[in-house]
């Protein structure tokens, strides 16, 4: 139960063809998160995801449903729900992978990191945290070495950068200007502690056991991978050069920026 005193939590899964896991995260999350309201952001899953979310959402258990036209990408969806979280004046918002490799049981640390930081990440690298079952030597390859490309061209100091299990507070995500992230495949969540670090977001990292999906199967795959080089590389050149061009001109203030957050989310 949720009282005066207790930050307004918002818990948003990003689902594509999840019919297997969604029934169980979500009542694994109240478990861990009691006051936590659920929001669904479903991508037309064939699966019937979607019909699932909606019997969820009419039982009490998930506060809200957006239904997408087709499979738009985590990118889009995270987006969609920083603007939901901002529209409708939470505290803090926490992502988490809806096909239980992101553990709730890890939610009580993270929202304890958020005393003393605007960001927290659920994080593998970091002593303690780690990945649980076969985690094949190629992704392994491509998520440690991702993570130093993000840290030495984008400037981040966290270890994992790459992973989405993250909670942020969500007046500092209202300060972003959401309209110029770029990213919309898997190198959004490097872009995202980037435009979070350039809006002054102290962050921290709290162990976490990334576990493999329980059912249903991975949708990363390697032309994804390279396109998040691509998009990092891009804007740390930016960063080295001092900003992309259209920086030179003054931007929107935090207020405007805020308005303009909460009407992409009507």
């Amino acid at each position: 139960m949720r009282t005066d005193a207790t930050p307004r939590l918002l818990v948003s899964l990003a689902t594509y063809n999840e019919a297997g896991n969604l029934r169980p995260l979500v009542e694994t999350i109240h478990q861990y998160a009691p006051h936590a309201e659920v929001l669904v952001i479903d991508d037309a899953s064939p699966d019937g995801t979607g019909q699932i979310a909606d019997a969820l959402h009419a039982e009490g258990r998930v506060a809200h449903v957006i239904h997408r036209a087709g499979k738009l990408g985590l990118g889009t969806a995270v987006l969609a729900a920083m603007r939901y979280a901002i529209a409708e004046r939470f505290d803090f918002l926490i992502n988490l992978d809806a096909d239980f490799s992101h553990p709730p049981r890890f939610i009580p640390a993270l929202l304890a990191g958020m005393d003393r930081n605007d960001v927290m990440i659920g994080s593998r690298y970091v002593p303690g945290g780690g990945v649980e079952g076969q985690f094949g030597l190629k992704r392994k390859f491509m998520s440690t070495g991702i993570n130093l490309y993000a840290r030495l061209l984008l400037g981040l100091s966290t270890k994992d950068n790459s992973g989405s299990y993250r909670c942020y507070r969500v007046s500092k995500l209202a300060r972003i200007d959401l309209d110029r992230v770029r990213s919309r495949g898997y190198s959004f969540m490097e872009e995202v502690l980037y435009h979070c670090r350039q809006v002054g977001c102290k962050m921290g990292e709290t162990p976490i056991l990334f576990e493999n999906r329980r059912s249903g199967t991975s949708k990363i795959n390697q032309m994804e991978a390279l396109k998040a080089l691509a998009v990092i590389a891009r804007i740390g050149v930016e960063r080295l050069a001092g900003g992309p061009r259209r920086l030179a001109t003054p931007g929107p203030g935090p207020h405007r920026i805020m308005a303009r957050n909460v009407a992409r989310a009507k």
